[in-house]
C-alpha cells in the first residue's frame, strides 16, 4: 500500500512513535484488556480499546470512563488491567517490533537525528526504551505529559521537531495508529504508516500518507538514493 513514488525527501529527523511501531505492546495491552473484560463478566469490549490507541493518559481515561459506564466500575477496571500490563511487561521481555534495529543503524550511519513522540509519560517511555536496549538511540525522548493536547493534535510532534531543531516539514513521522497519523499529519510531516493491530480505513488513506509492511522497508523507501 501507499504512494508508487517516493516522494521523501529531503529528510532531516526521523520522529518514531513508540508502542505498536517500536515496541509490540498493542497486543500486549489488547490481551490482558480482554483478560480484565472477563473477570468483570463484560464481555468483549474490543472496540473500546482501539479507541484509547494513540491517545496520552488522560484522553484515555476519558475514552474508558465513557465506554465502562453502566458496565464496571472505571477505577477497579483500569486498576485491575494497569496492574496486569505491568506484571506482563516487567516479568516478561517485551519484543521489538521487525526492522527496529535495522532501520535504527542505517539512520545512524546517515546522521539522521531520531526522536520519540509518544503518548505515554516521558519517564515510562525511557524506562520501557531503556529495557530493550535502544533508548541512547534517540537524540530526544517526548511523552504525552509534555504536551496539552494528546494525539491527533500536532502538539507532540511539533515538540519533537523543535527538541531535534528541524522543521516539521523536513522531519518523518512513523506511526501506527490513526490517531497518530492525523497528529504527524497536521504537524505537516511526511508521515509513514506501519499498521498494527488495526488497517488504515478509506478516510484515513484519504490523507495521502504512505503505507509499509514494515520498519524494515523505510531505509529502502525514503533513503536509498542518499546510502
Amino acid at each position: 500500500m501507499g504512494d508508487e513514488t517516493n516522494p521523501m525527501k529531503p529528510i532531516q529527523a526521523v520522529i518514531f512513535d513508540m508502542d505498536g511501531l517500536l515496541l509490540d505492546t498493542e497486543r500486549i495491552a489488547l490481551d490482558v484488556f480482554l483478560e480484565t473484560c472477563d473477570d468483570f463478566g463484560i464481555g468483549d469490549l474490543t472496540p473500546l480499546f482501539m479507541q484509547c490507541i494513540g491517545t496520552n493518559q488522560a484522553l484515555g481515561e476519558q475514552i474508558l470512563k465513557k465506554g465502562l459506564w453502566g458496565k464496571a466500575d472505571y477505577l477497579d477496571f483500569s486498576r485491575q488491567w494497569e496492574a496486569k500490563y505491568h506484571d506482563r511487561t516487567t516479568k516478561e521481555p517485551v519484543p521489538l517490533k521487525e526492522g527496529v534495529w535495522s532501520l535504527l543503524d542505517g539512520l545512524t550511519l546517515l546522521n539522521i537525528p531520531r526522536a520519540v513522540a509518544t503518548s505515554t509519560r516521558t519517564g515510562q517511555a525511557m524506562e520501557k526504551l531503556e529495557k530493550v536496549g535502544i533508548l541512547k538511540r534517540f537524540d530526544a525522548i517526548i511523552g504525552g505529559d509534555q504536551v496539552l493536547n494528546s494525539k491527533p493534535h500536532p502538539d507532540i510532534y511539533l515538540r519533537a521537531a523543535d527538541a531535534v531543531d528541524v522543521g516539521p516539514e523536513n522531519c518523518l513521522a512513523l506511526e501506527d495508529s490513526e490517531n497518530g497519523v492525523r497528529a504527524g499529519v497536521r504537524a505537516g510531516m511526511k508521515v509513514i504508516q506501519i499498521p498494527d493491530l488495526v488497517q488504515p480505513s478509506p478516510a484515513l488513506m484519504a490523507l495521502g500518507h504512505t503505507v509499509l509492511g514494515s520498519l524494515k522497508d523505510v531505509m529502502e523507501f525514503v533513503f536509498k538514493d542518499v546510502r
